[in-house]
Parts: C-alpha cells; sequence; structure tokens
C-alpha cells in the first residue's frame, strides 16, 4: 500500500505517536467544551431560566444521539485503522464505502422518527406544559443537525483511522467559531439577522456542523483524490455492515449506560436539596474537563492498536500500553493534586454559595482523588476497543455502572454518609472499570481470535469474543 497518506503508527517512537494524535483531540475538545459554557451563558443571559430549562429537558435525548453517533463512527475508525496497518487499499474503501451507507440510513431513520415524534418523546419524559412548545422545536431544529452530526463525525473517524487528527482539530476550531459567532445575533436577532430565541442557538450549531461536514467532504475529496479513503460509491455488503453493527453497538450502549447511570446519580443528588444539585452540575463539569486528556490517549491508544494488529505487530503493543500509562499517569495525577488541593477554590470560578462551594469541594476531595484510576482504565481499554473487544468494555461499564455505582449510591445515600455516600460510589465504580479492565488485558484475552489477514476486498476483518 502506498503509505504517503496519513500516519504509520507501526513502526517508529511510541510515546512521539501518542503525543501527535492526542494532542490535537484534546485541544479541540477543549475548545468545544469552553465555548459550550460560554453558549449556556448566552442563553442564560439573553433568554432567561425557561430557555435554560428547556434545553436541559433536550439534553438526556441528544446524548442518546451522540452515542448512537460514537458507536457507528468508532466502529468504522477501528476497522479502518486495522485495514491500514495491514497495508490493504482495497478493504480500506470497503469499510468508508460500507460506513457511509450505514450512516445515510441512520441520518434518515432518526431523523425522520426524531422529528415527527419530539412531542410525543418529550410528554412521555414529563416535560413541564410551559416547556414543552419550545423544548419541542429546539429538539427538531437539533434533530436536523444530528444528520451533519453524524456525517461529519464519519469524516472525523475516517481520518482518525488513517492517523491524522490535526485535520479534524482545525475543522472543529472553524465550526466553533461559526457557531460562536451565529449564536448571539440569532438568538438575539442583531442586524439583519431574524430574532429566533433559543432556536437561534439550535440553528447556529446546525449551520455551524453542517459547514464542517462539506468541508470536511471537500477536503478529503481534493488532499485524498484516488486514494481509499474517498467515498467511491455507497455498498450494502451485509458481512461488512454486521462487523460495524457488532462493533459499534457496544459502544453505543457503553455511552447510553453512561447517560443513564448520571441520571440515576441525580435524583439521588435531588433528594438533598438544590444546592447539592448545583454543586453536582459544577464538579460534573470539573470531571468533564479533567477527563479530557485521557480521553484523548485513549483515541490513540485505539487507533495505533487497531493499526498495529493489522500490522501483526503485537510485540508493539506492549510499549503503547506501558507509554500510556506513564503519560495519562503524569497528566491526571497532576490534575489530580490540583483538584483536591484547590477544591474550594475551583468552585469559587464558578459559584459564589458557600454551602454550594463546600458540597462541590468535599465531592472533588472524594471524587478528584480517584481520577488516576479512570486514566488507568482507558489505557487497557484502548487497547482492548482497539483489538475489536468493544463489547468487553461494555460489560465493564454495565457492572461498573448498573451493578455497582446506581444501586450502591442509593443505599449509601440513605445512610448516615449522605452525599458523601454518593461520592465515595463513585470512586468505587472508577476502581472497579480498572480493576476489571486491566485483569482483562494482563489475561491476554484481548488478543485471542484476532483475524488480522486482509488479503484481499472480500476478506473482512473479523472479531471475535
Amino acid at each position: 500500500m502506498d503509505k504517503k497518506f496519513g500516519n504509520n503508527f507501526t513502526t517508529g517512537s511510541i510515546p512521539r505517536q501518542l503525543l501527535i494524535f492526542s494532542l490535537p483531540i484534546l485541544l479541540g475538545n477543549l475548545i468545544t467544551t469552553g465555548y459550550s459554557i460560554i453558549n449556556a451563558g448566552w442563553v442564560g443571559n439573553l433568554l432567561g431560566g425557561t430557555s435554560v430549562g428547556a434545553v436541559a429537558v433536550v439534553f438526556p435525548v441528544m446524548m442518546l444521539l451522540i452515542a448512537l453517533i460514537s458507536g457507528g463512527t468508532t466502529a468504522s475508525s477501528i476497522l479502518i485503522a486495522r485495514s491500514y496497518g495491514s497495508n490493504n487499499n482495497n478493504m480500506i474503501q470497503k469499510v468508508v464505502n460500507n460506513s457511509w451507507t450505514v450512516g445515510l440510513v441512520v441520518v434518515l431513520l432518526v431523523t425522520l422518527f426524531g422529528f415527527l415524534s419530539s412531542g410525543c418523546i418529550l410528554r412521555i419524559m414529563g416535560t413541564p406544559a410551559e416547556l414543552l412548545k419550545q423544548a419541542t422545536s429546539y429538539l427538531q431544529i437539533s434533530l436536523l443537525g444530528f444528520a451533519f452530526m453524524y456525517l461529519s463525525n464519519l469524516v472525523v473517524s475516517i481520518l482518525r483511522g488513517i492517523g491524522d487528527t490535526t485535520t479534524p482539530m482545525i475543522f472543529m476550531i472553524l465550526s466553533t467559531i461559526v457557531n460562536a459567532v451565529l449564536d448571539p445575533l440569532l438568538i438575539a436577532g442583531i442586524g439583519p439577522f431574524p430574532k429566533l430565541g433559543l432556536n437561534g442557538s439550535a440553528v447556529a450549531s446546525l449551520i455551524s456542523t453542517a459547514l464542517a461536514t462539506i468541508s470536511g467532504l471537500l477536503y478529503l475529496k481534493r488532499k485524498y483524490r484516488g486514494l481509499p479513503i474517498n467515498l467511491k460509491r455507497l455498498e450494502l455488503d451485509i458481512k461488512m455492515i454486521a462487523t460495524i453493527v457488532k462493533l459499534g453497538f457496544p459502544v453505543f450502549i457503553q455511552m447510553s449506560l453512561i447517560s443513564i447511570s448520571t441520571a440515576f446519580v441525580v435524583i439521588f443528588v435531588n433528594e438533598f436539596g438544590a444546592k447539592a444539585i448545583a454543586a453536582y452540575g459544577v464538579t460534573s463539569r470539573i470531571d468533564t474537563i479533567a477527563i479530557m486528556p485521557a480521553t484523548a490517549v485513549f483515541m490513540g491508544i485505539s487507533t495505533l492498536t487497531a493499526q498495529n494488529i493489522g500490522a501483526n505487530k503485537f510485540e508493539r503493543i506492549k510499549g503503547i500500553f506501558k507509554w500510556g500509562i506513564m503519560l495519562n499517569t503524569a497528566v491526571i495525577l497532576t490534575i489530580s493534586l490540583l483538584v483536591v488541593v484547590f477544591a474550594g477554590g475551583i468552585m469559587k470560578l464558578f459559584v459564589n454559595d458557600q454551602k454550594i462551594i463546600d458540597i462541590g469541594a468535599n465531592y472533588l476531595a472524594i471524587v478528584g482523588s480517584s481520577y488516576i484510576l479512570f486514566a488507568i482504565s482507558f489505557v487497557s481499554n484502548g487497547i482492548i476497543n482497539g483489538a475489536g473487544k468493544t463489547n468487553i468494555t461494555m460489560l465493564f461499564s454495565f457492572f461498573s455502572l448498573c451493578v455497582i455505582r446506581v444501586p450502591l449510591a442509593w443505599v449509601l445515600s440513605h445512610t448516615s454518609l449522605g452525599l458523601a455516600g454518593i461520592w465515595i460510589v463513585i470512586a468505587i465504580s472508577y476502581a472497579t472499570t480498572t480493576m476489571l479492565s486491566l485483569a482483562y488485558y494482563f489475561s491476554g484475552r484481548w488478543s485471542k481470535h484476532l483475524d488480522t489477514r486482509c488479503e484481499s476486498p472480500e476478506r473482512i476483518p473479523v472479531i471475535e469474543s
């Protein structure tokens, strides 16, 4: 295969390759997260509490859609990386063609069903009557944006499969800038722009995501003209699509479990009053920022693992594990120490209510101390996912969240520990995932039954559990 396109991670310095892959992802995620905070400020300050409530009501639905996107596009990225590592252009092309078929089918079905049933979905969720109309229109526009969101993420997954994360970062930054400019203009109706209120925020996201999708497609067409990561035709290869679903569905379930378990934790925290849930809302945002470096390394490990499995270079995976642990431990341990030592000061950056600050500081002291645990599990899980065993990491999440976190959090929250019991259980669930993941990694079972031969377009990278 012509190695002039993409980044070949099957030779060379592993730590350098992890940094090259992971840093653009981290930077892009930091920018989009920072903007999401600013966007929340625009909605709250320009439109008030009702609009904030409408966004909050729609949020669980959007999280479910994001989980669906992650499932489909993660599968494509793993398969492309595997085929890239095994020097098979024909297989890359087959994965790309079928991934677009799956993506378009999912987009059409979900968008059509969701758009027509938005009001019904929100009523089933118990949306208050005063929020229903506003939330429905906001959700419908967001569902139109889902189509572009899925397709833009598919472009990103294709590029990540061949080791390119810098280009997706550039598209992400440009999309965020467009969103940032359009948001206040469309919400408030500044100048020639119509005043759309909350819908303006959804329209701004729709436009910026559409531009990112179109830019990505044009980039692929021009930069990789004649190369296999461009869509040549829509294919409906049942075996390939089955492989994509087999890889992607567990990722979807895993992310859905995270959302569902979070919803239960919110219910438990709600019992302790408005200030408790306000503190949890702030600390959850801090958790999201703290976890970003580990997430970026996780993605890098998955791609490096998949490429090296495709190249049948299993000996390099030990190095990927070692350097992944070293990088994640160094970064996340630093973050953990800062969060624990300066917990109160960090909370004061978000709120000025001393009661909320005290609750949040207690959370950060307990949960922040356990950040290193998920940092370690992200390394071993990255290798397991890169090997195509996404169903295994899904089972880890199910046990950690549904068997440990939710039931135990309910029990301990009703003891003398109160809120602290919930925080302790979150740390315990991190430890559970880490122990399960490390045990599976060191057992070597992730490397069993892997068919790395991709000698022809008809041979699909079979992934067995």
